[in-house]
Order: C-alpha cells, then structure tokens, then sequence
C-alpha cells in the first residue's frame, strides 16, 4: 500500500471526472501531476501540484484548477478536507479511516510491506570495497562496504535483482609488492634478521601469512633470487589476504555475489576484446595529449599514445590506453572490467569508490557509455572520508596493520550494528565523524540507541500483552477494530508509518540508503513521543488494563511500527534489539 500512488490515482481521476464534464480541456497530460507530503505538516497530510501542472495547458487560472478539483475530492469519504493553498497548491487532510487502514496494511503485509516492484528485475551490478589484496580493510573500507551492501539491500527491496561484487586489484605492481614483503616474514619465519625497506608493507598482519608460507614451502625459497619465488608467493599472498578480506568483510556481516580479478583480464584477449569494440566505433586513435593543466611536471614530454576519445561521451579531455612502450594503462583494464560487467547482461551499473577516485568518474561513465551507446548507465557514488575519534582525542592507528586503524578495530570496539548505522547516518559524499564513546552513549543524541531502543520498546509491549491474554500474531491484530485510533499523537505515528513505502522508492531511485536511517530516526521518535504522553495521559497507553478491545488497536499500531523498523533496519544490515541492555 504506497498512500502517495493511491491518492495520485484519486487525484487523476477527479481530473478525468472534470474533463468528462467539460470543465477541462479533455486532452491534457497529467504525466508531471505529484502529490507529495507538504512542506509544513501544518498544512496537511498530503499537497498536489496538479492545478498548477495543468494551468498553463488548460488555459486556465491555477486557483480555479485547484477549487475544481477540491471540491471534487471532499466529495470522496477519505478527505477530510481539501484547502487551496498559495498560487494553486492543494493541501488536503485524510480521515482516520485512512491512517487506520495503513496500520491494518502493514500488518497484512507484514515483511513485504514497502517493498517496491519499481525495479521491475532490472538487473543491477553493486562493485563496492574492491580493495587493493595488500592488508586488511581500513576504516574508508568500512565506509565504502557498509553503503555499498545497504544501497545493493534497498534495491533488492524496491524490485531490483542485485549482484554484490569485489574486484580484486591483483593485476598490478603492488602485487609485486606485497608478496616481496611475505618473502621478509617468510625469512623472518626461518629465523632471520630483516628490514622492510620503503615500500613494502610492514604491517604485524603479513607474519602469519609468512608462517603460512613456510609452512607450505619449507625452505625452498629461502636465499633464492626474486625470479624463483615471485609469481609463486605473490598468488600465495594474494590468495590469504583475500581469505582476511573476506573475513573481515564477514565481521561486517557483508557477503559478496562475486569476486572477479583483474589479474583475469590480462593475456586472455578480453582487454583487446573491449579495445577493439570501441575502436570499431571510431574511438580509439594515436595521438600525443596537451600537457597537464598548470604546472607541467620537468619530466612531462609530448609522447604519441594509444587514446581513447572519451571526450565524445562527456569527459574533459581524451584518456591514454597504451602507453609508447606498449603497455597498458592503468585505465585499460577498467575498461575492460567494465565491458565484462556489461557483457554478462547488467542493465545499470553502480560502483562505489572512494573519495580519492573522484578523478575515475567521468573517463568511467564515458568509457561504459561509450561500450553500450549510453544504453547502460554508470551511477560511481563517492564515500568520503570517516574521522574516528575517542576519549576526545582522534583514534591512532593500529600497530596490527601499521599505518592505519582497521576494520576489525572498529568492529571490535562497537560491533558490527552500530559501526553499520552509524556509516548510514550522513550521506556518502559527506565527510563523517565516528565518535566511539557517542555512538555507545544512549541518549535521543545517538540515533542507533534511539532506532533500537524504539524496537526494544515495541518489543516490551508484545511480550507484555502476550502474558496478557492478548493476541499480538498480526493476522489477529489485522482483524481488530482500529476506529479507536484517533488521538492526534496515535495518526502522527500512522502517518509516519504510511511514509515508508514512498520513501523505499525514493532512496531507491537516488542510490541513497542514508535515507532510509533518516527516515528510522523520524519514525522512531514518533513512537517515543506516543509513549512519552501516555505516561501523562493514560487514556494513550498501549495496554489499557482490563480493556482489551481498547488495547487492540493500540497494540496493532505499535506491532505495525515495529514491523516497519525491522524492514528499514534489515535494509542497513542491523539486527533490530529485542531488549536493550
């Protein structure tokens, strides 16, 4: 039951009723009428654009559009009331009857309430993390894992058929680098003295993995030159970081459809493969680009290179795809990661990077619209950067991975619902304090506790009518009488309630799963607040004693705003709390 859809569809029909009586012209397009939640509440639960849509094809003053139209809705039983607002806006107020039957769809519903059939199976690729395979995710992974998995979530929930994937980036020199630094653990494993020179990684986290390594090989490696053991302890390498990967992506609670390497794009023919399609398309030249905007670098010369014009398809300047030794660029291997991506049947495409890949976005979006004449879209969200902060005083690093706190660091500290809610509480491309002590702290200021402790509340309330003699399975609870829910505060908490599917479409659509924490947070307070002024008022209590028929349907609102936190929190991966301890 999505309100919004259904009063749009009775707003569209009163249009038709007034064309088919001649009042309007009987060839309008109602294709940009809206009715959306009113900017101020004090207006009304619902407002329409139409009159002001139509005013101008109709030839007609908005106004007199929108008192038209009014009066044929208030001739309808489930408005209240319908007011011309402004130039032509129509605000028009629902009767209880309304909000009662939310509560009793929710409750019908159940899980399934909110859920969209908008992406109509669309299928949708998520690539998300895609870390390099050299040391255990970082906080920024955090970030970048969390979103990630909650934007693939909420687009299974709005209709969508989502694949979560990883690119592992094991086809590049830092590869090289990391399994030179497991051989030092390896000799370090076999007692010797070593010194990890600039540029390899000295974190605690690679001595396991030399052990492992020793562990496997003996000393077949030891003392012998780079061009014995390299190809060798850099898939062994690569392959146990991905093991830690996945395990931390696990503590998490993040499970990946697909991990796909880069290292299998090269010396297969699939970078030539996605080359060649461009270049058929004309897109592909040999030319020698401008120097860099400016600065130019001493050692910057002009060099003839294999480009990619990708500034057909919106990109500031041409990209190299060939260096002059004949190599690749770094960008090939995307492009043809990409062109794997779309040859396997996607018809959207998301990728979440980091904020340091802001530069990737516009050669990206113009090498995939390039690969499929703009047909699939390329949506890349940045995730900007998290400070994490405790005591007062910025968190330090982990001496396990020696440059940087981890993952499992954060986890370890407040476990993995907080650390998720909390990575879900500003937008992506917004910067993000993580305060350890305050997202522990349980006050209205922490919205974690809050959402959960809402949950924990409705929790209480059921267990509580249960040993009552009360039925709360919510078939029973969708039978019940609900007219006895006309209290102010009680159509407040419905109206909210009413808002979660249109909200699911929304976020949806704008790859936004910060919303649906926004929108928990709102909900949530709603509920407090019921309770709050059923402490002063008893008349408002959820369990009115030796009163069960009035008990009822405040118990069938309560289970119904609990059914919908638990959906909006299974969206953000948070386990709802049935107590709070």
């Amino acid at each position: 039951m999505n309100l919004f859809t259904e009063t749009r569809a009775r707003v569209v029909d009163a249009l038709a009723a007034l064309q088919t009586a001649g009042d309007l012209p009987g060839d309008l397009d109602t294709g940009n009428v809206t009715v959306e939640p009113p900017r101020d509440p004090a207006h009304g639960d619902l407002a329409t654009n139409a009159a002001m849509v139509l005013a101008k094809p109709a030839g007609m003053k908005p106004r007199d559009i929108a008192g038209m139209l009014a009066d044929r809705l208030v001739a309808e039983p489930w408005i209240d009331s319908a007011e011309v607002a402004g130039p032509g806006f129509l605000n028009l107020r629902l009767a209880p009857a309304v909000w009662q039957d939310v509560v009793r769809a929710v409750l019908t519903g159940g899980a399934g309430f909110g859920r969209s059939a908008m992406g109509a199976g669309e299928k949708v690729n998520v690539e998300f993390v895609s870390a390099n395979p050299t040391g255990p995710l970082h906080v920024g992974h955090t970030r970048g894992a969390v979103f990630g998995d909650a934007l693939a979530s909420l687009l299974d929930y709005a209709g969508y058929d989502v694949t979560r994937e990883y690119y592992i980036n094991d086809g590049g020199a830092q590869v090289d680098v990391l399994a030179r630094s497991v051989y030092l653990r390896y000799l370090e494993a076999h007692g010797q003295a070593v010194a990890f020179e600039d540029g390899t990684y000295p974190g605690d986290y690679l001595v396991p993995v030399g052990e492992a390594l020793k562990a496997e090989v003996g000393d077949t490696y030891v003392d012998q030159p780079e061009s014995v053991w390299l190809t060798e302890v850099r898939d062994f390498a690569t392959d146990r970081m991905m093991d830690l990967i996945r395990e931390d992506l696990a503590a998490l609670g993040v499970t990946m459809d697909v991990f796909y390497s880069e290292k299998s794009l090269y010396g297969t023919g699939r970078i030539e493969e996605a080359l060649k399609s461009l270049e058929d398309k004309g897109l592909i030249y040999e030319g020698v680009l401008e120097p860099p905007k400016g600065k130019v670098p001493e050692d910057w010369e002009p060099r003839q290179q294999t480009l990619f014009r990708s500034t057909d398809h919106g990109d500031d300047v041409d990209r190299p795809v060939k260096k002059s030794d004949g190599s690749w660029t770094y960008f090939a291997p995307d492009i043809a990661y990409h062109y794997d991506k779309v040859s396997r049947g996607f018809d959207a495409l998301i990728d979440v990077f980091g904020a340091d890949h802001g530069g990737y976005v516009k050669r990206m979006k113009a090498a995939v619209s390039a690969l499929t004449d703009g047909r699939v879209p390329l949506d890349i969200k940045l995730t900007q950067l998290v400070k994490l902060y405790k005591d007062g005083e910025p968190f330090k690093m982990s001496k396990r991975a020696g440059t940087f706190v981890t993952l499992r660091d954060v986890v370890d500290q407040v476990g993995a619902d907080v650390t998720r809610f909390v990575m879900l509480t500003r937008k992506n491309d917004a910067p993000l304090d993580f305060d350890f002590d305050k997202v522990l702290e349980q006050s209205k200021e922490n919205p974690v506790f809050y959402v959960q402790y809402a949950h924990a509340r409705i929790s209480s309330v059921l267990r509580k009518a249960d040993a009552a003699g009360l039925g709360v399975a919510d078939a029973e609870l969708a039978k019940a009488d609900l007219s006895g829910l006309t209290h102010e505060a009680e159509l407040a908490l419905a109206r909210k309630i009413a808002e979660w599917p249109r909200l699911v479409e929304i976020a949806a659509r704008t790859h936004e799963p910060h919303r649906v924490a926004f929108y928990l947070y709102d909900l949530a307070s709603e509920l407090h607040s019921l309770w709050n002024r059923g402490n002063d008022e008893p008349a408002l209590r959820f369990l009115q004693e030796d009163a069960p028929d009035t008990s009822r349907p405040k118990i069938a609102l309560v289970r119904a705003t609990g059914v919908v936190i638990s959906a909006g929190l299974g969206i953000l991966g948070v386990v709802p709390a049935e107590e709070m301890r």
